[in-house]
């Protein structure tokens, strides 16, 4: 009986049954966004509105969970918690080892489920920033709000500003989280802006402020602030009446799509307020409870 011919070396089979040209093996998975948010199977919060949100753009993300719940808290029931710490640190650090950050183009963060998550994150960032010359870490603080006040660990404001302000290149908070983070008043654009500027530190190069300084606001609209180190601007959008959690995580992921396709932050702001208005729309005419989004089209800049 004769055996069969060996490969040669320019066509390996490869474990899914396929020639690899070359006889090289697979690379990694290239990922441009690492996002790092929470996780509902019900709803539209944290990562399960951001990955949709950033695949419409042409992106390849790669998803860490920092919570996993059946549902935002305030639902009558709800199921899971926080990832334990071990997990958390190993999905981070098995991406490095896995090879998959050598395309990376940023960073983006959201609700994070303990100081200590804050702690391990703001080393990881710090480490793969350090690699990777050209990405950039976009900073969501989530903190709280005006109507709820701090609904997370308390720790974690003095989190943010150890472990990961001075990492961010970008911030998005709200205008609560903003008087959180720098114990200044944010009433008025003018004070919104002064106090924003204090966060950029050594790295920062631009705040965006949502639902900021409600002394200013025009009756029937909110606005967003933009603030560089030597630019700023206001960006007025209506007011809707329709209250589903995670347009904040839909604007963040939209604002960094953006500027990964070249839009200034200004630009790229701009269009996440159109992309959220267009989404509190649809989720508003549909009597949904839970964000519903745009067509794919519209995410399209």
């Amino acid at each position: 009986m004769s055996r069969p011919a060996k490969p040669s070396s320019a066509s390996r089979t490869s474990p899914a049954g396929g020639e690899i040209p070359g006889g090289k093996a697979p690379g990694p998975l290239k990922v441009d966004v690492v996002s790092v948010q929470s996780q509902v199977v019900y709803g539209r919060v944290g990562n399960s509105v951001a990955v949709p949100a950033l695949q419409a753009h042409g992106l390849c993300v790669a998803p860490v969970p920092t919570v996993v719940l059946s549902n935002t808290p305030h639902y009558p029931s709800m199921h899971g918690g926080p990832i334990p710490l071990d997990w958390f640190s190993g999905y981070l650090s098995d991406l490095r080892a896995r090879g998959a950050l050598a395309s990376l183009r940023v960073i983006l963060t959201g609700y994070l489920g303990s100081p200590e998550q804050a702690k391990a994150l703001g080393q990881w960032i710090h480490d793969t920033l350090s690699d990777n010359g050209d990405a950039w870490a976009q900073i969501d603080p989530v903190i709280g709000d005006h109507d709820h006040g701090i609904y997370v660990d308390p720790g974690m404001v003095e989190a943010y500003q150890e472990h990961l302000l001075p990492l961010a290149h970008g911030l998005t908070p709200n205008g609560f989280e903003l008087e959180c983070l720098t114990g200044m008043p944010v009433d008025t654009t003018a004070a919104v802006i002064q106090a924003a500027r204090s966060l950029l530190g050594r790295h920062g190069q631009w705040v965006v402020v949502t639902s900021a300084a409600p002394a200013d606001w025009v009756p029937g609209e909110m606005q967003v602030v933009v603030v560089t180190r030597d630019e700023e601007r206001t960006l007025r959008h209506p007011r809707i009446d329709a209250v589903p959690k995670g347009a904040g995580d839909l604007f963040g992921a939209v604002l960094a799509a953006g500027m990964l396709g070249g839009a200034t932050v200004f630009d790229a702001a701009a269009r996440a307020c159109d992309v959220v208005m267009q989404a509190l729309l649809c989720t508003q005419q549909a009597g949904c409870a839970e964000l519903l989004l745009p067509h794919e089209p519209v995410y399209r800049l």
